[in-house]
């Protein structure tokens, strides 16, 4: 809206031509995210349904009582200023639709007491992460770039859309699984968006430096790179009210459309493998949970030992961690690992 704005009216009032910097817009999209956001979450959490406790979750006493599901209040702040501030056309249009009804199912379920089945929430995240990966490659073949090969690799839209649909439902599982410490899913998520919206807007979203890395040139990612940048600046806001001791929550109407969106613009920056660099310490904690369960449930191969999933509860229970020493140590392997991938995903071509 606001970069056609521009388009109309940038020769009538020069300071609106700042709408079609895709660099203002990302900065404008992050600290309206971050203001709004940050305004609006002390006067509507009281609304919100109160955490009941999780069974088998380490130190869940701690949170009973407090508003969760804060995400039904900024994930709706960033899909306004999506469509304000994003291109109005199909694909960017069903991802913010995908991550709206993600948000929906997420707050209803943190409504319904016990939650809503495992299976149902699981058809619903396929249906969503089929929706998204459809609209990333337009439902046509997609050039990839893959780690250590310097030629791109174009795949027919089925094959596009069947792993990238994985791909994405295992990232709003994974992100959902993290979101049990205070300030850590918020915290991690944060990173993988900046990382994201760094790499669509500079590196593959820039011809000559794409160029020079020996990527495609993706003329849509920078934006694609918008929507990390406006949700990071609503996740900043979040993650004022939920460092530790914590006086919201996310709830599952936060966590599942973050997973969605990381997934998302992994898959617009063309390189899947990227999922591990961005987002490695929430596989590695949610997801690696869930290849036990599901190995367990429908194959009866237990796996694992006595290691607890997430690995969050792991180390407070048999280490004694902190929620503090979790939240520090688990970013600071995320930061520090992902400056060491960056380098090795992108140099060694």
């Amino acid at each position: 809206m606001l970069p056609l704005i521009a388009d109309w009216l940038g020769d009538v009032f020069g300071p609106l031509r700042l709408f079609q910097s895709h660099f203002f817009l990302a900065a404008f999209g992050a600290a309206t995210g971050a203001l709004l956001s940050f305004w609006l979450l002390p006067r509507w959490w009281n609304r919100l349904p109160r955490d009941r406790g999780r069974a088998h979750a380490v130190g869940s006493e701690a949170s009973v009582g407090k508003p969760m599901g804060a995400g039904v209040i900024f994930v709706p702040v960033f899909a306004l200023l999506a469509l304000l501030i994003a291109p109005l056309e199909w694909p960017w249009l069903v991802v913010i639709g995908c991550v709206l009804g993600s948000m929906l199912v997420g707050f209803f379920d943190d409504r319904v007491d016990g939650g809503y089945s495992e299976y149902l929430l699981g058809a619903f995240d396929l249906v969503v992460s089929v929706l998204v990966a459809a609209a990333v490659c337009g439902v046509a073949p997609f050039e990839l770039w893959l780690p250590l090969i310097s030629a791109p690799w174009t795949v027919p839209a089925w094959l596009f859309i069947a792993g990238g649909a994985v791909l994405v439902w295992t990232c709003i599982n994974a992100t959902n699984a993290t979101d049990g410490v205070d300030g850590l899913s918020g915290s991690l998520s944060m990173i993988s968006l900046l990382a994201l919206g760094a790499i669509l807007y500079i590196m593959v979203g820039h011809r000559e430096i794409a160029t020079y890395l020996l990527v495609p040139h993706y003329p849509a990612a920078p934006d694609w790179a918008l929507l990390a940048f406006i949700m990071a600046g609503c996740l900043a806001a979040y993650l004022w009210y939920n460092s530790h001791p914590s006086q919201v929550l996310m709830g599952d109407a936060g966590s599942r459309p973050i997973g969605l969106l990381v997934g998302v613009l992994v898959l617009a920056s063309g390189n899947p493998f990227l999922v591990l660099v961005v987002a490695g310490v929430v596989l590695l904690n949610g997801g690696t949970g869930l290849v036990k369960v599901a190995l367990l449930r429908f194959f009866r191969i237990g796996i694992f030992g006595n290691v607890r999933f997430p690995l969050h509860d792991h180390v407070r229970q048999r280490l004694s961690w902190s929620n503090t020493q979790v939240m520090v140590r688990f970013v600071l392997v995320q930061a520090l690992g992902l400056m060491l991938l960056m380098v090795l995903l992108f140099k060694l071509r």
